[in-house]
């Protein structure tokens, strides 16, 4: 087991790419949900156990050089395919009334809630990762048309490099774990309240009753 406590640089740094050029790369092949810790044990495609151990503030990214062997001409290399993430700009709320922006800011979030997406704001930008198909996600977002921000697709390695360490645990650490399901306006209130009540009842081992509420006109 080789204990890896920092970095040891980037495949795409100079020095690196020189060295790989008369090395063997071994990927150490992560999924999204793994690639946001700290503290992993896995082992490379050719059966190297390494156990990470980073400092809380810092995560590992594609392309990082985890262990380099020189005697043995061994580089082992993260590789990292993080999923695309839904960004939503809300710049445009910035010029309307406060009453509107709570209002806007609440439609959003009810939204997005109602997906059960998770989702990171830094600034006046919130990133959703895909954690269903893209074409579901565009769809919920047309379907729901929320005015005055903008939404687009950006691949998850160019988001990530924006955020803290902390930010890139929350917006892909929970990402594979999102029920893939969508639901629209009102019914996704009502399906929304009895699956949560549905799974209570199985949580406890003891029935609950089952409230069903009219959609507020």
């Amino acid at each position: 087991m080789i204990l890896v406590e920092h970095k040891l640089g980037h495949l795409g740094d100079p020095v690196w790419q020189e060295r790989a050029g008369q090395a063997r790369i071994d990927p150490l092949v992560l999924e999204q949900w793994e690639a946001p810790k700290s503290r992993l044990r896995k082992a490379s495609e050719n059966g190297i156990e390494l156990a990470i151990s980073l400092p809380r503030s810092e995560h590992l990214y594609d392309g990082d050089v985890l262990y380099y062997d020189a005697a043995q001409g061994l580089i082992v290399v993260a590789r990292i395919a993080l999923k695309e993430v839904l960004v939503i700009e809300l710049e445009g709320l910035e010029s309307l009334a406060p009453h509107e922006i709570l209002r806007a800011s609440f439609e959003l979030g009810h939204g997005l809630g109602n997906q059960h997406w998770p989702a990171v704001i830094k600034g006046s930008t919130v990133y959703v990762p895909l954690s269903v198909d893209q074409k579901v996600m565009a769809s919920v977002m047309r379907t729901h048309a929320f005015a005055h921000v903008k939404t687009r697709f950006a691949p998850g390695e160019e988001v990530a490099a924006k955020l803290d360490a902390k930010e890139v645990r929350l917006l892909f650490a929970g990402a594979d774990a999102t029920p893939h399901h969508h639901h629209d306006g009102h019914d996704a209130a009502q399906a929304h309240d009895q699956h949560v009540q549905h799974d209570h009842a199985h949580d406890h081992g003891h029935p609950h009753a089952h409230h069903h509420h009219d959609p507020v006109a």
